[in-house]
């Protein structure tokens, strides 16, 4: 869009720009997206920051930052963003299936990562999300993201060599890498936090530091913590510097300060570097915290959402074919504002993760009832159509309950009472349940919690194989299964997390651990032991039963095109409690359906199949499972559905 006043700075600014800058060859598609994108980041910038003096000149170092990493980048990434332009809807596809890992505790470092990518493979995974890799202080990570450099792979990892080796390597295998970047913070021994300290005024303004406890009491009089236990209050004391640092989540992790562009800028130009070494996604960590403001939660503020808008027109001019994802683990309502709002291609990031399903699938086990499930996905505002869902069921962080009130008191609960049930129920305060959890987060002024354990464990397979009793093991495998099938057919992207498709379980060394044992977190952060994932290979093994099951519904998944993230989802109420079911529709061929109907109950149940046939299903008799291949199960006219099974029904 062409604007007289954005587009004259513009000219001014190509004008002064870096003679080495300007005399580079192969910079057209720079120039026409900057040209493009401009007005958009102007507009923005101009909102963030317009009332500085230094207004003009900030824009020519974004400008200036952008046009060097675009130089920088290798001729096969801007081929890539050239063929992602073309197809612009490439991530909604359902070929796209991820895994999260640490790569310590999968393969020992980035080397050994590369070896297993075959195995990776085998599966049918082709998108790593790899955790944080990236320096930081031995003691003081917070599992990696307390950072300490923002361009130098931990040690133990291995090195930026290594990273551009596993990139080439998964990008010849036709995977995508995902990387993090920390937004919200830094180490407080970064050498941003280290120049503050020594007084350098330029970079105590990266961070919100205050002489006295008069503003950080105004802050603190509605912030909340995010770690009451271990890290109560949002301000540490810098005796070095004389100073009070926000410090949102660990007293050794400093805030950035955004509302100096220097920060956005420095975070860009970071950004940027890791897509150039071979990034195709970038998770940007704590997005919900980036603007900080008295009176608020400082949490989920306008400022941050239009910081994510410049990030992503920024990083459209030199990296268009990277995709973003929020990790912002929010309110239903607020979630999908993170893809952009007004707008019909994702304007902040064009993935998400859905905190929501993941937490409502857990109640769905601990209730062995869909209804809340249902509800809560009815509840979840519309996604843009270029943007989607990262569907996952564990990750390395806990489970948060932070589906809506309205939802739980429509489905029958009170919303206090039912939360503090789900956590006992998942970590031993309830005597019936057979998961085996922890609390984590436990906040003692206002009763929450929150729940950590490897998947296999809370699902019960722990404690079915301590008890040596093969009919819960088999239970458990079932629930396990279960799960998948939600995430690897509701629409968007399956996340599966490591060592879950082996039923890795609880790791309780962290507790001989100095640096961990206040973290419960760390217990569902696991080292593969390898000789039992060559288990896979011994038909009845617990490892082979859940791989190969696993890996023949990965493999289905992609040769259904319903399964792909067109907005081609309707939910269905069966009218019985137990069952979720939706029907998922070919965005290409409206016909052609698939009906996901899921039992989260311990017992069978059925429905009728003349409802089915209300619902537009059964105008044939040729009805079969695609997750099997085989026919459902019938009698007397219903279809049954066996505990904790599920279907993905096709004529």
């Amino acid at each position: 869009m062409y604007e007289q006043v954005s587009h004259s700075l513009l000219n001014e600014i190509m004008l002064e720009l870096d003679p080495e800058i300007l005399k580079q060859n192969q910079m057209r598609y720079f120039y026409t997206r900057l040209g493009a994108n401009f007005y958009a980041i102007h507009s923005i910038a101009k909102v963030l920051y317009g009332n500085r003096n230094d207004f003009n000149e900030q824009m020519k170092r974004l400008v200036e930052t952008m046009a060097r990493q675009y130089i920088a980048r290798p001729a096969q990434y801007r081929e890539s963003d050239l063929e992602r332009e073309k197809d612009h809807t490439w991530f909604l596809h359902q070929q796209w299936v991820g895994m999260a890992l640490y790569s310590d505790g999968f393969a020992n470092d980035l080397q050994g990562l590369n070896t297993k990518l075959s195995y990776l493979q085998e599966l049918g995974i082709n998108m790593i999300h790899i955790m944080p890799l990236l320096d930081c202080p031995p003691n003081k990570s917070d599992g990696g993201y307390a950072i300490r450099d923002f361009r130098k792979i931990d040690s133990r990892a291995g090195t930026l060599e290594d990273i551009t080796t596993l990139a080439d390597s998964m990008h010849t295998r036709g995977m995508l890498l995902t990387l993090d970047v920390v937004l919200n913070h830094t180490s407080d021994e970064h050498e941003w936090a280290r120049r503050a300290r020594e007084g350098d005024s330029d970079y105590q303004n990266y961070f919100y530091v205050f002489k006295d406890r008069s503003m950080p009491d105004l802050f603190e009089e509605s912030m909340v913590e995010i770690f009451p236990q271990t890290a109560p209050g949002n301000f540490t004391w810098s005796e070095e510097m004389g100073r009070w640092v926000m410090t949102s989540f660990n007293s050794y992790q400093w805030d950035l300060n955004y509302s100096n562009p220097s920060v956005l800028i420095e975070i860009l130009d970071i950004i940027l570097y890791w897509a150039n070494l071979g990034a195709d996604i970038m998770r940007l960590d704590a997005v919900a915290f980036l603007w900080k403001k008295i009176g608020s939660t400082c949490q989920n503020q306008r400022e941050a959402h239009l910081i994510l808008q410049l990030l992503k027109d920024c990083c459209q001019v030199t990296a268009p074919g990277v995709l973003f994802i929020a990790e912002a683990i929010v309110s239903p309502l607020e979630i999908t504002k993170y893809f952009g709002e007004d707008a019909i291609n994702a304007k902040e990031c064009e993935i998400a993760y859905n905190a929501t399903l993941m937490a409502l699938l857990w109640d769905a086990i601990a209730t062995k009832k869909a209804e809340l499930l249902y509800r809560g996905i009815k509840s979840l505002p519309d996604k843009l159509e270029r943007a989607t869902w990262l569907n996952y069921i564990r990750c390395h962080d806990d489970i948060g309950l932070g589906f809506d009130d309205t939802d739980i008191r429509q489905a029958g609960y009170e919303p206090f009472a039912h939360r503090r049930f789900l956590v006992d129920y998942f970590t031993g305060g309830y005597t019936d349940s057979p998961a085996r959890g922890r609390p984590f987060g436990q906040n003692d002024k206002t009763g929450d919690a929150r729940i950590s354990g490897t998947l296999a464990s809370l699902a019960g397979l722990e404690s079915a194989l301590y008890e040596g009793n093969e009919e819960a093991v088999h239970t458990s495998i079932q629930m396990i299964l279960l799960l998948h099938s939600v995430i690897l057919s509701f629409g968007g992207i399956p996340l599966l997390y490591y060592g879950d498709e082996l039923g890795t379980l609880n790791d309780y060394s962290y507790e001989q651990q100095e640096s961990k044992r206040e973290d419960s977190r760390w217990i569902h952060r696991p080292t593969i032991d390898w000789d039992k994932a060559e288990l896979r290979n011994q038909p009845g093994s617990v490892e082979y039963r859940l791989f190969n099951a696993l890996k023949k519904m990965i493999a289905v998944r992609k040769e259904i095109p319903a399964f792909a993230d067109f907005n081609n989802r309707e939910m269905l109420d069966l009218g019985n409690p137990h069952l979720l079911a939706y029907a998922r529709f070919d965005f290409m061929h409206a016909s052609a359906k698939v009906l996901v109907i899921c039992n989260f109950d311990l017992k069978p149940q059925y429905v009728e199949l003349e409802q089915l046939r209300q619902l537009g299903f059964l105008k044939s008799h040729n009805l079969r499972d695609a997750s099997t291949g085989e026919s459902p199960q019938r009698f007397n006219d219903q279809l049954a559905i066996p505990a904790y099974g599920f279907y993905w029904l096709m004529e």
